[in-house]
């Protein structure tokens, strides 16, 4: 089995994952999720709106979210659950910094069970919180 990058123990923190999400970033995920709603990536409409920059999808914030644990927890890591809940609008060209800490750690005939607390920062200001996964490990 590959070595963790974080120790499977409740009150283990997960190794942060920063990311710049440029808008270049944002119309791959349009692309990749066939969500062209235009506040994504037009400029011209999102001025219109009042708005800085275009906005940010809140489900790119939770594939951060599920590659914070992949790249933490190693390929056995299965995401079952992940639950999150956006506190402010993150922009194109914003820097945001996922983070996690094992709640609980339990046993099942598949792998390990793991309850993961999460929260997705701009800066000095909460992107996403409460957020809440849970984790199988398999074999493990």
């Amino acid at each position: 089995m590959p070595e963790l990058a974080v120790a499977v123990e409740p009150g283990a923190a997960l190794p942060p994952l920063t990311r710049t999400i440029e808008l270049v970033d944002m119309v791959a995920y349009a692309g990749a999720t066939w969500d062209w709603f235009r506040s994504h990536y037009d400029a011209d409409f999102v001025a219109g709106q009042q708005l800085p920059a275009p906005l940010v999808d809140g489900q790119m914030l939770g594939a951060l979210l599920a590659e914070s644990v992949q790249d933490a927890l190693g390929p056995t890591a299965r995401l079952r659950r992940l639950s999150f809940r956006f506190r402010s609008m993150v922009f194109a060209g914003d820097t945001v910094t996922c983070t996690g800490r094992i709640e609980s750690v339990t046993g099942v005939s598949e792998g390990r069970v793991l309850e993961i607390a999460h929260e997705v920062r701009c800066g000095d200001r909460v992107a996403v919180a409460p957020a809440s996964s849970t984790v199988v490990l398999l074999g493990r």
